[in-house]
């Protein structure tokens, strides 16, 4: 297994490049992204000839709020991750921590951080400064309440501090949000993804949401056009398909039971709250994931656990992975 495809998903041209003889099409289920992709009402208008108004920008920051429970500030920004890279340049409070184990970019986003684990929230929160963390968490799924973050991010807040919280995957579990609990004065700022659960991360689309100083900061370094007139076009309409939402839910909680159902038949025992992916643990992880990436399936290894396999949801290629965990592919 290379090293590259241990830095991120998604990285199928790599993948391809590394097992040539694998057969196409690839399967890709080292991503977190929904394979139920929503799809925009026939007709939606994206006009790509001029720059977008700060009407439809208003429109757009009002369905995502109210999708996502917020009364408060809230800026477009084109992908969580960029938001994420922002976060450094914005004088936050100091001293950084960043809860492990995390996304590689949140090991990056705030330079000299300390690497904490959760059961040390509580700990660090009483001293002050900036926590960043995942929730629910990437890789391992981990769900952290929502009233017991927004006692976190009070302590904190006692004491001048911030709390950061990416919530890429919160769409896809009902309650999972702190955003709707979020007073004005509450020291939070939330970070929110698009493409994961609406499926449609070329898109590029996330928001900040929270604390109105940090909001107003990231909306005025992205200018009046933070994103595309596809992104708020499709954005728009996808926060306002309430029901598609409703039935995405529950769909991926079951999609994700069958997962774990498959995946335990292999004697992998899969963890985390979020039904987008699954992780396991087993000294046969390194040889599972040559196994399934010589049979075109790529899996997310991780460089520092080789013990940890991800698993995103296979969706139409459930069958087809079956056959491989079973021998028969």
């Amino acid at each position: 297994m290379s090293r590259d495809l241990t830095f991120h998903g998604g990285r199928i041209e790599t993948a391809a490049r590394l097992y040539p003889d694998a057969p196409r099409p690839w399967l890709d289920l080292s991503t977190g992204i929904n394979p139920y992709a929503w799809k925009p009402p026939a007709g939606l208008a994206v006009d790509q000839h001029r720059l977008p108004s700060g009407e439809t920008l208003a429109g757009l920051l009002a369905a995502a709020g109210a999708a996502f429970g917020l009364a408060g500030a809230l800026a477009a920004v084109p992908g969580s991750d960029l938001a994420l890279r922002l976060l450094a340049t914005l004088d936050l409070p100091r001293p950084w921590h960043v809860v492990t184990p995390c996304y590689r970019t949140h090991r990056d986003a705030l330079p000299g951080a300390k690497a904490i684990a959760a059961e040390r929230i509580g700990a660090v929160a009483a001293a002050g400064g900036t926590l960043l963390l995942a929730n629910p968490n990437n890789p391992d799924g981990r769900l952290v309440a929502p009233d017991a973050l927004l006692m976190v991010a009070r302590a904190l807040g006692a004491r001048g501090g911030m709390l950061i919280v990416d919530e890429a995957f919160a769409d896809a579990l009902a309650g999972a949000s702190v955003l709707p609990l979020l007073g004005a004065d509450d020291p939070v700022v939330v970070l929110r993804s698009f493409g994961k659960f609406y499926g449609l991360a070329g898109v590029r689309l996330g928001f900040v949401g929270g604390a109105r100083s940090v909001v107003a900061r990231i909306a005025a370094l992205l200018g009046d056009w933070p994103v595309s007139a596809t992104a708020l076009a499709y954005g728009t309409a996808a926060y306002r398909d309430v029901a598609w939402a409703e039935r995405m839910r529950l769909r991926l909680v079951a999609e994700a039971v069958n997962l774990d159902a498959l995946l335990a038949g292999q004697g992998l025992i899969a963890r985390g709250a979020c039904p987008l992916f699954r992780l396991v643990e087993g000294d046969g992880a390194g040889a599972m994931f040559e196994r399934l990436a010589r049979a075109g399936i790529l899996t997310r290894p991780f460089e520092e656990r080789a013990d940890r396999l991800r698993f995103g949801l296979p969706g139409a290629g459930f069958d087809r992975l079956q056959a491989v965990l079973a021998g028969d592919g």
